[in-house]
């Protein structure tokens, strides 16, 4: 089989399945058993694959056939220009996120000995982020799962950036004394009911990193009422929200004492991030 029959056996088998972008999951697929990058995967049409390669090939459609995600098939999700080792212990990373990471980017940039705290890390990616655009400040992230820190560990050690990571829920793993210019947090956000009629792929993903409780927002409630504790005065407060979520939580945040709440939407236009500030 040449990597042009790959793809197009990749593509049909797929459509057939119902997979969304077929297409796109074939190309990916073909490039990652051949590896090549996706333009050499297309110039090199002609190219025999091994034997091994087939069978590899085989494997991982079976997989995307029963709506495994195709970044754990590969093992890797891009992040702000990054590859993060991405497997079933850690939400994926989503593109949206990156808002979020500007944002707390663009405030932490004159702070020239910042500390930055993020919460619910999962796979590191918004930590790691933080630590590799802002060299000059100090990054702390928490996660109750010894497993998602597993993996984030070496998200930091692949991108080569100092992260200090403990284990715990949510501040409790955060040592006494420490207070932060910025928490930053893409905590759980779906109501319970919904998380059991998510897309087939996303059901997949750690329930822990997606079930927000029962309105979706018993996270919120902890770190908006927790995190005056632990900011330094004038420090952000900046959470990623469902598309649905930006009032409630804004208003959790108003009457919890922050200043300069202000509810942030994506690149899509939807609500996507709510921020607030510790009074000086």
């Amino acid at each position: 089989m040449t990597i042009g029959e790959a793809l197009t056996h990749s593509r049909i088998l797929l459509e057939k399945h119902g997979i969304p972008d077929p297409e796109t999951d074939s190309l990916l697929l073909v490039s990652h058993i051949a590896g090549l990058d996706m333009l050499m995967t297309r110039l090199e049409k002609n190219r025999p694959l091994t034997t091994e390669q087939e069978q590899r090939l085989s494997s991982l459609l079976l997989s995307r056939t029963q709506r495994k995600p195709l970044q754990y098939l590969l093992g890797e999700q891009w992040f702000y220009g990054r590859r993060f080792i991405v497997d079933k212990r850690v939400l994926i990373p989503r593109q949206e996120t990156e808002s979020l990471c500007s944002l707390a980017i663009s405030f932490l940039t004159d702070r020239k000995n910042g500390i930055a705290l993020d919460l619910c890390t999962g796979s590191g990616a918004i930590a790691v982020t933080l630590a590799a655009e802002c060299p000059h400040i100090q990054v702390y992230a928490s996660d109750l799962s010894p497993d998602a820190l597993d993996v984030a560990r070496m998200n930091a050690t692949a991108n080569q950036v100092t992260v200090s990571f403990c284990e715990g829920d949510l501040f409790e793993a955060v040592s006494e004394g420490l207070r932060f210019d910025v928490i930053i947090s893409n905590p759980p956000y779906i109501p319970s009911a919904d998380c059991k009629n998510l897309q087939q792929e996303v059901l997949k993903e750690p329930v822990m990193a997606l079930d927000g409780g029962g309105d979706g927002l018993d996270f919120y409630r902890r770190i908006v009422t927790e995190a005056p504790h632990y900011l330094k005065p004038g420090g952000a407060l900046m959470m990623e929200i469902g598309y649905d979520q930006g009032e409630k939580v804004s208003s959790m945040c108003v009457n919890a004492g922050y200043v300069d709440v202000l509810v942030h939407r994506d690149l899509y236009g939807q609500q996507r991030m709510v921020t607030g500030k510790r009074p000086l």
